[in-house]
């Protein structure tokens, strides 16, 4: 299946769960437990996270813990020249919605990609093997190039679709956690 028709898929899937939100929250908490639990996390000084859309996972508790736990939480910001560059937040941050309806963060200190210990990778689509159909602006394909530090995702078990073959350019994300 081409990826274009998978990632409408994965939307009417991420779309559906938002419509049943105690389902939605059940998954998000097992999720987040799970990675919690994790050596990724425990070990992580510096997490880079996404502020999500209604219908994506919350990284709101994320970012709770993070904080709680006197890490250093980090969101993207999109250039124009398609790059993402991560800046540092607080639960005092200001964020702007963008073209693409994404909240970014407004003033905030920028932090080289060497710093982060732990990248959390959005997306609409994985395989099993941590491969992922993003909205199709390859902002994250083009950062995990250069990226060499531990990658999660957080998934929900509607998002994943094995007929699929990942293009020479996806890289995987080296972690899943899924439910």
């Amino acid at each position: 299946m081409e990826k274009a028709r998978l990632r409408k898929l994965g939307l009417t899937n991420l779309k559906w769960l938002y419509e049943h939100p105690l389902l939605k929250k059940q998954k998000e908490q097992a999720i987040s437990q799970a990675l919690f639990n994790d050596p990724y996390w425990k070990k992580a000084k510096t997490i880079a996270i996404t502020k999500p859309l209604d219908f994506e996972f919350d990284t709101h508790i994320l970012l709770d813990k993070g904080l709680l736990e006197e890490k250093q939480v980090l969101m993207p910001i999109t250039g124009s020249d398609r790059q993402l560059t991560f800046h540092s937040v607080t639960s005092e941050t200001k964020f702007e919605k963008t073209a693409f309806g994404v909240a970014e963060p407004v003033a905030a200190p920028v932090v080289a990609a060497e710093k982060i210990d732990l990248l959390v990778v959005p997306g609409i689509v994985f395989t099993h093997e941590g491969f992922r159909i993003g909205f199709g602006g390859g902002f994250y394909d083009r950062f995990l190039q250069n990226y060499h530090g531990e990658t999660c995702s957080l998934v929900f078990s509607e998002q994943i679709q094995e007929n699929w073959q990942p293009e020479s350019f996806d890289l995987p994300v080296k972690r899943l956690f899924i439910s």
